[in-house]
C-alpha cells in the first residue's frame, strides 16, 4: 500500500484539471482526478440518463454538489443522493452503481483507509 500522508497545502483549481471520460451502460461520465499515492480526490460528472456500466464494491465518500442521482445497492436497495447530501462506505461492504437521470455532479474521495477491517 502507498502512503497517502504528507500532503503540503496546496490550492486545487478544478477549471484547470482535465477530465477523462467514461462510458456508463447509458451515458458518459467525466471525471476531473488528483492523486496522492493511494488517495484519489475526483470531481465527477454525469450526463443525463447515465447508469453505471458495473456494480462498484470500492469504498467512497461523496458529495453531491449539483443535481441528483440514485446509489442502488445490488440487492435492489436504492438511495436519492441530492445537492447537500453525502454518502460514505467502505471497499466491500456494499456493491453499488449510480444512476442519473438528469445528471449530477460529485466530489469523491476515495483510498486505502476506506478498507473494511477485518475481525
Amino acid at each position: 500500500m502507498i502512503n497517502s500522508g504528507n500532503i503540503p497545502f496546496q490550492n486545487t483549481d478544478w477549471e484547470n484539471i482535465p477530465a477523462t471520460e467514461h462510458q456508463g451502460e447509458t451515458g458518459t461520465a467525466y471525471w476531473k482526478t488528483i492523486s496522492y499515492g493511494d488517495l484519489r480526490i475526483r470531481i465527477v460528472e454525469y450526463s443525463k440518463d447515465y447508469k453505471a456500466d458495473h456494480w462498484c464494491s470500492k469504498g467512497h465518500i461523496i458529495y453531491c454538489l449539483e443535481g441528483e442521482m440514485i446509489s442502488e445497492l445490488s440487492d435492489g436497495t436504492q438511495y436519492k443522493l441530492t445537492k447537500g447530501m453525502s454518502y460514505q462506505v467502505s471497499d466491500e461492504l456494499s456493491s453499488h452503481r449510480s444512476i442519473s437521470e438528469n445528471g449530477v455532479k460529485l466530489f469523491i474521495v476515495d483510498g486505502a483507509f476506506l478498507a473494511a477491517k477485518q475481525d
